[in-house]
């Protein structure tokens, strides 16, 4: 239980960039469901983050996206008992994604060994952009508008949330005014 005896709080989110598969349900969906008994869950569609790759034909974000919340639907995650959402229908998100990337260092990001992993793995796209070496940071940022109520965030294969509090730390005067 979280503060007073309120339940914790689980983030998570899936990009739009295709149509999900077995390991999609196995890996996460049906780990999802499960959790909305314990956890007071929001599953977002991370449309702001298929972008990172995306970028050059974005069109089939917004089918993927469609695709994306039948499957999530289709798995077992329940409305009545979580919040299902698209990441680009809070445009806090982006506004604190500025924010932090303000803050955040370039050789931060320039170090994370996810970014250089994908980076070889991902040679047939050209993924040298921000999007993509500032993607930690955009994953941070609804964490951070609440991160005492957040329980556990998975971070799609990275070391990302370690970066979090640092970020936190740096930015929380300005995340504080969006606040109020």
């Amino acid at each position: 239980m979280g503060k007073e005896g309120q339940r914790q709080r689980i983030l998570s989110g899936m990009r739009p960039t295709g149509r999900l598969h077995l390991g999609n349900l196995v890996g996460a969906l049906w780990n999802w469901r499960d959790l909305q008994a314990a956890y007071d869950c929001f599953f977002m569609i991370a449309d702001y983050h298929a972008l990172m790759s995306e970028y050059a034909s974005p069109a089939g974000i917004a089918d993927a996206t469609r695709e994306v919340m039948i499957d999530f639907l289709a798995c077992g995650l329940d409305p009545e008992k979580s919040v299902l959402f698209r990441q680009s229908d809070l445009p806090e998100h982006a506004e604190l994604h500025l924010i932090l990337s303000a803050y955040t260092p370039i050789s931060w990001l320039e170090r994370n060994p996810t970014y250089k992993e994908q980076m070889e793995q991902l040679k047939t796209k050209d993924i040298h952009n921000y999007a993509f070496l500032g993607y930690p940071v955009l994953q941070a940022s609804p964490v951070q508008e609440r991160p005492d109520e957040v329980a556990q965030v998975k971070a799609a294969g990275g070391p990302h949330p370690a970066q979090y509090p640092f970020l936190w730390h740096l930015s929380a005067p300005w995340a504080a005014a969006l606040r109020t």
